[in-house]
């Protein structure tokens, strides 16, 4: 697949719902699950952290959640917002994380130490913060989160998936505005993104790794 831009991600979702009529919390669970698939093919051998924003991005992170759970993988989830922030498809898989009892903590608006303890001793840290819809530097607890993830990573070797993208950087240029993330391991839903392929962005994403949602062909081609 060519690299896509923000607009056409963001197409090709609409298309999938609106003129396919595949719902989208089933594209989100083929994506959450995808990229679970992609972790467990890496390598797990200790704790998971995932941290998860508001919107869709944070609502693969609850999927990935799950799925590493039912594999018999240690997690542990993250708010980065207070969980009546989180709404559509993204909430619906809040709630069942929140049902089946896997581990979660809100740290919206705590410091940054706060995060970086609740992200010691994870073997791989789940970037589920922010997507492809962002734009401008990270603010808030968002912010916060991200440099206590890089910091988590720099003095401890932990291993760092990035989901669709390294929160912070701009999907369409490829250039942090401000905070973001560095990861290891990239993965990318549907196709790369356009920015991936601008200078220095690959030093954020690490290995980029394409996972299929089950969006139809034609709704990517269309």
């Amino acid at each position: 697949m060519r690299p896509l831009s923000r607009e056409e991600v963001r197409e090709v979702d609409r298309r999938a719902i609106e003129v396919f009529g595949v719902p989208g919390v089933v594209l989100m669970e083929n994506a959450g699950a995808g990229a679970a698939r992609l972790l467990a093919a890496v390598g797990i051998t200790g704790p998971v952290v995932i941290a998860c924003g508001k919107g869709n991005n944070g609502g693969d992170g609850f999927v990935i959640a799950r799925h590493l759970d039912l594999a018999g993988h240690s997690v542990q989830l993250l708010l980065a917002c207070q969980p009546e922030e989180v709404r559509g498809d993204a909430a619906v898989n809040l709630q069942i994380a929140r049902r089946a009892g896997l581990p979660l903590a809100c740290l919206a608006g705590r410091e940054q130490a706060d995060w970086e303890t609740a992200l010691s001793g994870a073997e791989w840290i789940v970037d589920a913060l922010l997507g492809t819809g962002a734009s401008g530097a990270p603010t808030g607890t968002v912010a916060v989160a991200i440099k206590a993830i890089n910091a988590v990573r720099e003095r401890s070797g932990a291993r760092v998936l990035a989901v669709d993208l390294p929160s912070g950087l701009d999907c369409d240029t490829g250039q942090a505005a401000g905070a973001c993330v560095q990861a290891e391991l990239t993965a990318t839903f549907v196709a790369p993104k356009r920015g991936f392929d601008a200078t220095g962005a690959a030093a954020r994403t690490g290995r980029v790794e394409v996972i299929g949602i089950g969006a139809p062909r034609a709704a990517i081609s269309g």
